[in-house]
């Protein structure tokens, strides 16, 4: 009998082992299946949503970018633009665009003033302007007409002053007072030479009298 006891409390406290093992953890409350954002209850007993839960996809979508350049790229100069710069250029020079060859623009700056800087080339001459971009006044220019090309041309004889206002109308806003004319002719063959300046630019120019023509042009920006 002494015995009997400490087995009867042994067999108890296996059998209590036993029961714990055996038990089914409680299921999963419905809506939380495997892959989806878990869920909490809250005391009343509904779903409440995790509000940290990541949008569709597992991604956070990137902010887009505001500081990209637009397209046309930036930092170009305002202003005329190439084609008006050259058809400038042609018209102030008195030559017809179909007459102009190896035409070469390129983007300079003098003393300050953002241009073009215009080359072409024509059977009679080759001819250099620089053209602000601002605006479109030419601040610049070089060039000379062949002798053979004059010769050629068909006479239009004109005065000293009707020389002075040809020049005048070539340089916008001057005065065809401002215009220093003279008549040469110490080689045989008479011209007209001058100067002008005028907005910072110094112009000197030969003009046949027999045609009308100018045919020798110098522009210069001053400082």
């Amino acid at each position: 009998m002494k015995r009997a006891f400490p087995l009867s409390l042994a067999a108890a406290a296996l059998l209590a082992a036993l029961a714990g093992c055996g038990q089914t953890p409680p299921a999963s409350p419905a809506g939380a299946s495997s892959g989806g954002p878990a869920s909490s209850w809250s005391q009343d007993g509904g779903a409440r949503s995790d509000a940290s839960a990541a949008p569709s996809g597992g991604q956070t979508a990137a902010p887009s970018d505001h500081s990209s350049a637009p397209s046309g790229g930036q930092g170009e100069e305002s202003g005329i633009g190439e084609q008006e710069a050259l058809a400038i250029a042609l018209n102030n020079a008195g030559v017809p665009s179909s007459d102009a060859s190896r035409v070469k623009i390129e983007r300079d700056r003098d003393n300050g003033i953002p241009l073009y800087d215009i080359e072409f080339e024509t059977g009679y001459g080759d001819y250099d302007f620089q053209v602000a971009m601002d605006g479109g006044a030419i601040v610049g220019a070089d060039y000379e007409v062949d002798e053979e090309h004059l010769a050629a041309l068909p006479e239009n004889p004109i005065s000293l002053e009707q020389a002075a206002a040809l020049v005048q109308e070539k340089v916008p806003g001057s005065s065809a007072s401002d215009v220093r004319l003279w008549e040469e002719g110490d080689d045989g063959r008479t011209r007209y030479e001058g100067d002008l300046l005028y907005g910072g630019i110094k112009y000197e120019f030969e003009i046949d009298p027999r045609t009308g023509r100018i045919f020798d042009w110098n522009a210069d920006l001053r400082d």
